[in-house]
C-alpha cells in the first residue's frame, strides 16, 4: 500500500475507523469523508479481544490516522465480564498505540466520564484524579493508561452520555418505551452533559484537522486527554423531559408521565458517578474548538431521526 501515499500524507492521510457499525464511527466516517481514503473496520475485519487481529488489520490498512471508536460499552454487563471488557477496552488501545508509534500515525482513542467516581461537586477537569467506580470504568481508564504509556502520538477524548439516531442509547431507549408504557421512572440524581454522535464527530474532524495540517505547534504541544461532550448540563431525568418536549412536535410522540427517582430506588449491577460534568475548557484553549449546547446537539439528532435524508454534519 505504501505506493498508494502522497508525498505529504497530512494533505491526504490514511484513514482507518474501528468500531465504524457504531453510533460514533458512523459519525465519523461521515465527518471525515474528503479528508482522505477511508478503511471503515467493523467487527467482521478484528476482533477486538484478539490482540494479533487488530494488529494485522493495521499493518495491513497502514494508516495515517487511527479514529478508535470500538469499544465495549455495557457498563452492567460489565462487572461480570471484566476481562473482556479490559481486552476490548484496554489491550486493543495499548496494541493500537503500539502499531501508531510503529508507523508514525496519529491515533485518536475515546475514553469517559466514568472515569471518575462523582464525588466532586465541580466539573471534572483532564487534572482531576481518576477513580473509577465500575469494571467498564476501570477498563476505559487503563485504556487512556496504556496509550499513555506507549507514548505515541494521540487524542483522547473523553465524552459522556453519547447518543445518535442509531444503536442502543438512552434517546432511543426513551422513544421505544414511550410506545410501550404510559409511566417511566428516570433517575434524576445523577448529573452529565448529553453529546451526540454528531458533535463528537464534527468536533473531532475539527481538531484532527488543525493537527494534521501543523496549526498546533508539534506533537509535544497538544498531545494528551481532553475532555470533549456538549455545553450545559442536565440530569437522566432532565434529559428525558426534554426528548419528549422535543419529540412531541418533532416525531408526533405522546409523553408518557414521567417520574423521577433516586439512583437508590433504581439498583444496577455496576455503580453510576453522580456528578459525570466534565470541563471542556482546556478543548476550547488548546484547539479553539466548541461543542453546541446539548439541547441544540438534541434537536438536530431528533430532526434527523424525523427525516434521515436532511441529517448533515459539518465538515
Amino acid at each position: 500500500m505504501a505506493e498508494d501515499r502522497t508525498a505529504n500524507p497530512a494533505a491526504n492521510p490514511r484513514i482507518l475507523i474501528l468500531g465504524a457499525s457504531g453510533q460514533l464511527g458512523h459519525e465519523l466516517q461521515r465527518s471525515f469523508a474528503g479528508l482522505g481514503p477511508i478503511v471503515a473496520a467493523g467487527r467482521e475485519a478484528a476482533d477486538l479481544a484478539d490482540a494479533s487481529q487488530i494488529r494485522a488489520l493495521v499493518r495491513r490498512v497502514e494508516p495515517d490516522l487511527i479514529l478508535n471508536a470500538a469499544a465495549y460499552t455495557d457498563v452492567d454487563r460489565a462487572e461480570s465480564e471484566p476481562g473482556l471488557a479490559h481486552a476490548i477496552n484496554a489491550e486493543a488501545p495499548c496494541v493500537l498505540a503500539e502499531e501508531a508509534a510503529r508507523g508514525n500515525a496519529l491515533l485518536v482513542h475515546y475514553s469517559t466520564d466514568y472515569v471518575f467516581d462523582g464525588f466532586k461537586l465541580d466539573p471534572w477537569t483532564e487534572d482531576d484524579l481518576p477513580n473509577p467506580l465500575n469494571a467498564y470504568g476501570a477498563s476505559k481508564l487503563a485504556g487512556e493508561q496504556a496509550i499513555r504509556g506507549v507514548g505515541c502520538r494521540a487524542l483522547i477524548f473523553r465524552a459522556s452520555w453519547v447518543y445518535s439516531p442509531r444503536g442502543k442509547n438512552f434517546l432511543l431507549t426513551m422513544l421505544r418505551l414511550a410506545r410501550e408504557r404510559e409511566r417511566i421512572s428516570i433517575v434524576d440524581d445523577q448529573s452529565g452533559a448529553p453529546t451526540s454522535a454528531f458533535e463528537l464527530a464534527r468536533a473531532t474532524r475539527a481538531v484532527v484537522g488543525g493537527v494534521l495540517s501543523g496549526d498546533f505547534g508539534p506533537p509535544r504541544q497538544w498531545t494528551g486527554i481532553y475532555h470533549m461532550t456538549c455545553s450545559g448540563s442536565t440530569s437522566w431525568f432532565g434529559f428525558a423531559q426534554a426528548i419528549f418536549e422535543r419529540a412531541a412536535t418533532l416525531l408526533n410522540v405522546k409523553a408518557p408521565e414521567l417520574v423521577p427517582v433516586r439512583t437508590a430506588e433504581f439498583p444496577t449491577p455496576a455503580r453510576r458517578p453522580r456528578n459525570s460534568i466534565l470541563c471542556n475548557g482546556k478543548l476550547q484553549i488548546n484547539f479553539g474548538v466548541e461543542l453546541v449546547p446539548w439541547q441544540s446537539a438534541l434537536d438536530q439528532v431528533l430532526q434527523a431521526i424525523r427525516d434521515p435524508a436532511s441529517t448533515s454534519t459539518e465538515k
